[in-house]
């Protein structure tokens, strides 16, 4: 199995603001004071859209649907949470916390990708899940290393220990499971997502160990990843809150590998931590500020890697 792809799908927002029902458990969502909506739609367009130049400046196919105003979704812009695309032609629906997060699937961005070449053999409805309060947010909430076969999991309200030993047992991945915790006014709570302490590329991985509070777990998930031989890039928790955990390695053209992220993410790294990131592909970084501020995701949560068969001819 492939870790990284050339194509990935994007969600360009109409109506985006701070969600008021995902700010429940998502501790990195702030309100811009003195910010009409309008206002803040209207930045978060012009970091999508900058966002979306770089990529396929680089040559990163980028697949862009537009939200609508049907709906009330002001977290569209983050696909990876709700759909999953893998190489074997299978698309995943994910249970969504939210309430107003479900009705961000749309079956016609399945229709737009099989348009463009795509082939999608089967898709299955892990999203039933949502009636008995049961949560697995896609691509936040697992951390795919496709090539091991190994899937990562730090549970949360969101991610279900159950459900996600059920996707590892249907896609064929050994579970890593552990819990990681931030610091909210003192207390130590779950991180929302896996994605936002933890990144995977093809020969590295991007962490915050010091978020994984038992230590026998933190030895766990970082003997699975030196076991596969991944150079191991340790950040702090004050980088997480920068969003440097929440980044995605991409094919360009040439197959050139690039590891993506905002430029707050960018802008804290040591040095010595972009040294070691160089080592293994290039850095691109777009500022997302309004975006990260507002939504509590970054650069990763709004990419949703496309791993389909491409239909040839």
């Amino acid at each position: 199995m492939k870790q990284t792809t050339n194509s990935i799908l994007m969600i360009r927002p109409v109506a985006f603001r701070m969600n008021e029902q995902t700010a429940v458990n998502n501790y990195y969502q702030k309100v811009l004071d003195g910010l009409l909506p309008s206002t803040v739609n209207a930045k978060a367009q012009q970091e999508f859209d900058a966002f979306v130049e770089k990529l396929r400046a680089v040559g990163v196919e980028v697949i862009v649907v537009d939200d609508n105003l049907e709906t009330d979704t002001p977290d569209r812009i983050f696909p990876n949470n709700w759909v999953s695309f893998h190489e074997t032609g299978d698309v995943v629906l994910y249970p969504m916390f939210a309430e107003n997060r479900r009705k961000e699937r749309r079956d016609d961005i399945l229709d737009t990708l099989e348009e463009k070449g795509f082939g999608i053999s089967n898709i299955i409805y892990y999203n039933s899940a949502e009636k008995d309060g049961i949560f697995l947010e896609g691509t936040g909430s697992l951390i795919l290393d496709r090539a091991n076969g190994k899937a990562y999991c730090a549970l949360s309200p969101r991610a279900d220990e159950k459900l996600f030993l059920q996707f590892c047992k249907d896609f064929d991945y050994t579970p890593v499971i552990f819990k990681a915790f931030q610091t909210v006014n003192g207390e130590r709570k779950l991180i929302y997502h896996t994605n936002v302490m933890m990144c995977l590329g093809e020969t590295f991985a991007v962490i915050c160990a010091d978020s994984i509070d038992d230590t026998k777990e933190r030895k766990m998930v970082l003997d699975n990843l030196i076991e596969d031989k991944k150079e191991i890039i340790l950040i702090t928790e004050d980088q997480v809150n920068s969003f440097a955990g929440n980044m995605l390695e991409v094919r360009g053209k040439d197959d050139t590998r690039y590891i993506v992220m905002s430029t707050s993410a960018h802008q804290s790294l040591t040095p010595k931590q972009i040294t070691q990131l160089q080592n293994h592909a290039e850095i691109l970084s777009s500022s997302l500020d309004t975006i990260e501020a507002c939504g509590g995701g970054s650069a990763r949560c709004m990419m949703a890697e496309v791993f389909l068969p491409k239909n040839l001819g």
